[in-house]
């Protein structure tokens, strides 16, 4: 992979501490375009509070994040603010959803173009031409993302009134309305039945190919893991103790002790 393929994120000796708990230790990982890699492991493990140091809500005790911009150019990112990031290219979700339940779905997704507009608050004001082409640009841009999802009649309707698996789906439609190059999804099948999962393993899967995205994913669900995931990465009290291949973490008798165990291997 790192022959062919750019790295766009590199964490070196990453660790954080919480009073006396180190939360997270030494922990190491690159990704590369196009790359879809998982991190996973037990509850506690570290693995949300890896990603709120990947997306700029924790600064790491020690350590450095390197992040290779949309132009390219590498950066320390380790006292990032979240919104710096998501303009340089990192978006995120949560595992529990945190959509603007009161407004409806198009709303949520204009929300994450907000960096993006190219009008001022005269031009908002006096409504000037720069204005309403921005404003037709930002709808287009909405709406084609909710076609996209298959979302698009549901546009006017209010967030919280849209089913659980159509919420998550919007959750991911407005990450990737900021246009990121790296998108961290943490547990995105949580809640959801077999067949939501089956849905969002091929969700997960067109967005890639679609947006052209690096990929990295938190999620308990194995099946899913194993069937779209290039690379994991499993963590127990916050150290990474494999990194490889699916068939290779399934093999491994550290992971299988700490967290898959032998009916999570053999299924």
């Amino acid at each position: 992979m790192s022959e062919n393929k750019k790295r766009i994120l590199e964490a070196s000796d990453v660790s954080i501490v919480f009073g006396g708990l180190r939360a997270v230790s030494g922990f190491e990982c690159e990704l590369y375009e196009g790359e879809l890699a998982g991190l996973i492991g037990p509850n506690g493990a570290g693995k949300t509070t890896m990603f709120n140091m990947l997306s700029g809500i924790y600064t790491p005790t020690s350590g450095k994040i390197m992040f290779w911009d949309r132009k390219g150019n590498p950066c320390l990112i380790n006292k990032k603010k979240p919104n710096q990031l998501n303009k340089m290219g990192i978006a995120r979700t949560f595992q529990n959803i945190r959509l603007f339940g009161n407004l409806s779905v198009s709303d949520n997704v204009r929300i994450a173009l907000h960096a993006s507009r190219k009008y001022n608050s005269i031009d908002a004001l006096f409504r000037t031409p720069r204005f309403i082409r921005d404003e037709k640009r930002m709808t287009a841009t909405v709406e084609k993302l909710l076609d996209l999802f298959h979302i698009l009649n549901k546009k006017d309707e209010l967030a919280k009134n849209l089913p659980y698996g159509e919420q998550r789906k919007l959750e991911i439609v407005r990450a990737l309305a900021s246009n990121p190059k790296l998108l961290l999804l943490d547990e995105p099948a949580a809640g959801m039945n077999p067949q939501e999962t089956e849905e969002l393993m091929n969700l997960i899967a067109f967005i890639r190919k679609e947006f052209k995205l690096t990929i990295l994913l938190i999620e308990h669900d194995m099946k899913l893991v194993m069937g779209i995931c290039e690379k994991i990465m499993v963590l127990d009290y916050g150290k990474v103790i494999a990194s490889g291949t699916p068939e290779e973490i399934k093999s491994n008798p550290q992971v299988i002790k700490a967290y898959l165990g032998s009916e999570a291997v053999d299924a």
